[in-house]
């Protein structure tokens, strides 16, 4: 298939997606779109931990730290000092935090910024760690992150967090930072960067040896990674419109992860789906947790049955699909149509 041809389906693939946008807009209720900008988000956030783990082998634990940090600055920025005025009651905001302000798509931005900067820092010293112990030294830095978001009240406002948050973060820009997220790691991957990236998790030791400087490259991936977690933070605070410290513990990664795992590590196809899937399920399966009147017994709720029932579906897939739905496997327009002319024939 030539390139023009992949061209223009990649346009109409994204035309009908907007077409989709815009009529879900007009048709579906809060929830349905609420449901939708959760699948965006999610796709954002599970793209940049495959791009860390699946594609690069680095076992990080640390997206709920970066997803803060972006999150924080973006809530910052986007709030007017007014707002701010009333938020921070237990101590006054330092001045510069109660007068910054910015546009919310630069405020996006910073919030990604802020995320890779810190991933650069802390990726400094870890990343020269083996795999179990960088995934232990990450999921302390996220544990650091809350923790100092908890303790800093003339930043962060404390345990109260930041409520009222203005809410532009709509389909239109969830899914557009989703398309860029893509873009740029599948422009990212074709390249010869993306061949060094997957060289290194499949030997590292035999990219060094062939003189792959591993420690610059595994940096790039780590804080390219970061970066999209931080917008992904970002666009997550101004859905919400609130956040505290404990939205972001060890379990919102896990969440991630486990779209990664079950969509196949070193397949973005595989995450795309697997986000949309579980994004899904996740909602479906608040019905456990509601009371059940089973042959005339009432049985109560149970509150975070849904995790319980999610978890073993995913032992599940483990056990019987260790390579996730995709594995490495991507779909493309060559794939569809060898699919046709099969079907023709």
């Amino acid at each position: 298939m030539r390139r023009g041809q992949i061209i223009l389906l990649n346009c109409l693939a994204v035309t009908a997606a907007g077409l989709f946008l815009w009529l879900a807009e007009d048709s579906f209720d809060g929830y349905k779109i609420q449901i939708l900008n959760l699948i965006a988000i999610n796709i954002i956030l599970a793209l940049s931990l495959n791009l860390i783990y699946g594609f690069t082998g680095l076992f990080s634990l640390g997206h709920a730290g970066f997803m803060a940090i972006g999150a924080y600055v973006c809530s910052i920025l986007i709030m007017t000092p007014d707002q701010k005025d009333m938020l921070f009651i237990l101590e006054p905001a330092y001045d510069w935090v109660q007068n910054a302000q910015l546009p919310f798509w630069a405020a996006v931005i910073a919030g990604g910024l802020a995320a890779a900067l810190a991933g650069i820092i802390v990726g400094y010293p870890l990343l020269r760690l083996g795999d179990d112990y960088l995934g232990i030294a990450t999921l302390g830095f996220a544990e650091i992150v809350r923790v100092l978001a908890n303790n800093f009240p003339r930043l962060t406002n404390g345990a109260l967090g930041f409520k009222g948050i203005p809410d532009y973060a709509n389909l239109w820009w969830n899914f557009g930072w989703c398309l860029i997220t893509l873009y740029v790691i599948v422009r990212l991957l074709q390249s010869n960067t993306g061949n060094v990236l997957k060289a290194i998790r499949d030997d590292e030791a035999a990219a060094r040896a062939m003189g792959v400087n591993v420690f610059r490259y595994k940096l790039l991936s780590f804080s390219v990674g970061a970066f999209f977690a931080g917008i992904g933070g970002a666009l997550l605070a101004s859905l919400l419109t609130t956040i505290d410290p404990k939205m972001f513990l060890f379990t919102l990664t896990f969440n991630i992860l486990m779209i990664v795992v079950a969509g196949g590590l070193g397949s973005l196809s595989g995450t795309i789906m697997a986000g949309i899937g579980i994004t899904v399920l996740l909602e479906w399966l608040r019905v456990v947790e509601n009371p059940v009147d089973l042959f005339g017994v009432e049985l109560p709720g149970v509150p975070g049955m849904r995790m319980v029932v999610f978890s073993l579906a995913l032992i599940v897939i483990i056990l019987f699909r260790r390579e996730g739905l995709m594995g490495m496997r991507e779909l493309s327009w060559q794939s569809v149509a060898r699919v046709f002319s099969r079907g023709k024939a």
